[in-house]
């Protein structure tokens, strides 16, 4: 079986391809083993492929967490130049995130036309593809709970709690000046990729991501993919070097 997994800055994503259905499981990175839930399953793993933008630190944890489990090679999967029609627009390929592209890799066997892909991870990124394949560029802002968690930190006197409200009337506490702010912001960005959508004559939009929910639920109308990065890493395994 092949083993892929996604580990972000928050969360770790895995999928455990062999079964007639994947098997797959979500944890926090800071969990003691975000890996727990393959306990069964080491023994009959193949291959073990990842897509990260952790830190090194997270990532070296990743690491021993792995050996200590199996002695399968770990293989860390990168963005490319280039991959099955789809062309890269960073002239240094090494400074994109590998979670930008292996989503843009999924969008682009999805499809095979124009697209983009809005990811509400940690940071919220966004990515548009022209028709012929070639990556227009994208925007990288900070996530809900990036935002969030910066006002908590950095201005430790405003005090308020979380909510979940999905409102963007203007706040009569600091809690519903806060949240409520944060959607504001939200809906700010779902309406600047709308219209970037007309502008650059994309045809389809994906959503992914663990924010995804609460951002499609502020009118972006786009298609909701659950695991699009793991979607474009299993291309990579079943396609192996071949570009």
């Amino acid at each position: 079986m092949i083993l892929l997994i996604d580990a972000g800055n928050t969360r770790l994503k895995w999928r455990l391809m062999g079964h007639e259905r994947p098997l797959e499981g979500l944890a926090n990175m800071a969990e003691p083993d975000p890996l727990i839930g393959l306990a069964a399953y080491w023994s009959t793993i193949e291959r073990i492929l990842v897509s990260t933008v952790a830190s090194d630190e997270a990532r070296q944890r990743l690491d021993r967490l792995l050996q200590a489990r199996t002695d399968v090679p770990v293989q860390y999967y990168w963005s490319e130049h280039h991959r099955d029609g789809l062309f890269n627009s960073y002239q240094d390929v090494s400074r994109m995130g590998a979670d930008r592209w292996h989503a843009m890799l999924a969008g682009w066997r999805r499809c095979g036309d124009s697209f983009a892909v809005v990811d509400a991870g940690s940071a919220i990124t966004v990515d548009y593809v022209s028709g012929e394949g070639r990556h227009l560029g994208g925007y990288i802002i900070p996530g809900l709970q990036m935002m969030r968690r910066s006002l908590k930190i950095d201005a430790a006197r405003i005090g308020f709690e979380h909510s979940e409200a999905m409102t963007i009337a203007p706040g009569q506490s600091t809690a519903e000046c806060v949240n409520h702010g944060l959607v504001w912001l939200t809906e700010a960005v779902v309406w600047r990729v709308r219209q970037d959508l007309e502008l650059h004559r994309l045809n389809t939009l994906f959503l992914t991501g663990g924010d995804a929910g609460r951002i499609n639920a502020l009118g972006l109308n786009a298609c909701v993919v659950d695991g699009l990065v793991l979607e474009g890493l299993e291309r990579i395994a079943l396609t192996g070097c071949h570009k």
